[in-house]
């Protein structure tokens, strides 16, 4: 099995989750990352695939701990 693009989706739910839990804007998380507001709003919606690396930066931008958004994506999906 390779990459679904479920799995994509389910993972920009997941960090788009944290970042409104956190009281950040996309453009806020956008300057904190040197990118532009698109490239967020590209992987929350499931259309830009997020590598682990990439995954522990935005986590850590957002003040968030990454193990316990990657439980959040494990947990979803489980009960896909």
């Amino acid at each position: 099995m390779w990459v679904q693009p479920e799995d994509q989706r389910i993972v920009g739910e997941c960090l788009a989750a944290a970042r409104v839990r956190s009281g950040t804007t996309q453009r806020d998380l956008a300057d904190r990352l040197g990118k532009p507001q698109s490239f967020v709003s590209a992987y929350e919606s499931g259309q830009r695939r997020v590598d682990v690396q990439e995954f522990i930066v935005i986590t850590e931008a957002l003040g968030s701990d990454p193990l316990n958004i990657f439980r959040e994506v494990l947990g979803r999906r489980k009960h896909r």
